[in-house]
């Protein structure tokens, strides 16, 4: 368990989702406040469950107005959101780049300066292919310039290979790392780090399991 000395209010975008459940759990175990925007009002029960205050917000659908308004006061957002597996091309635009700006907007409307994105190694702007693939690399790489570009505290952090393995607590963080896998419950904890290493802001880096302690990984950028 990673414990930290100051307390922040988190909204998380996609807080239902594999990464987002086990962010929930970091942040509501240090004392953390934490909404979670997700479309769907079923999870609400689990979401409470989990300590968390649950938002009913389809980014897809939703305006930039209420967005913003789901979004509510807090100190920081998180984008882990995602079309997911099986989507098609179409769904990686509307929720892989159009769900992460929305949330930008959001964060300006409402004077949010901190924003954490998980993107993915690989995502660029200008990635090349007409596969569903290839254009989700090209989703989040807009995404991602467009965070770079706002104006707000950001954090850009592209994981590797995702597993459900358990998690090892250590790993590697640099503008590149050598391609593998990692457990989700570590980036989850490397993200639940970086909301409390105001060092992270305006970094954009990869992630992959290592050998360093998380805190110690986020020194060395």
């Amino acid at each position: 368990m990673i414990w930290f000395t100051r307390q922040v209010r988190v909204a998380i975008a996609g807080g239902h989702g594999k990464i987002g459940r086990r962010l929930i759990r970091l942040l509501v175990a240090n004392g953390d406040e934490v909404r979670s925007l997700d479309r769907s009002p079923d999870y609400g029960e689990e979401i409470r469950a989990w300590g968390a205050e649950p938002v009913v917000c389809d980014l897809e659908a939703a305006t930039e107005e209420e967005v913003a308004a789901a979004v509510g006061s807090v100190d920081a957002i998180v984008f882990a959101a995602g079309a997911g597996p099986g989507s098609g091309a179409e769904r990686k635009w509307t929720m892989d780049y159009g769900g992460a700006v929305k949330l930008i907007a959001a964060a300006k409307a409402t004077g949010i300066a901190r924003y954490v994105i998980i993107s993915s190694i690989g995502a660029d702007p200008e990635a090349s292919g007409d596969d569903t693939f290839s254009v989700y690399l090209r989703a989040k790489g807009k995404a991602d310039a467009e965070l770079e570009a706002s104006g707000l505290d950001y954090t850009i952090v592209r994981p590797v290979r995702l597993t459900d393995e358990p998690d090892t607590g250590r790993v590697q963080a640099a503008e590149h790392v050598p391609r593998g896998e990692i457990p989700r419950d570590d980036v989850a904890a490397v993200v639940a780090a970086v909301l409390h290493t105001p060092t992270t802001i305006g970094k954009t880096f990869e992630l992959t399991s290592g050998e360093l302690p998380v805190e110690k990984a986020l020194a060395s950028l």
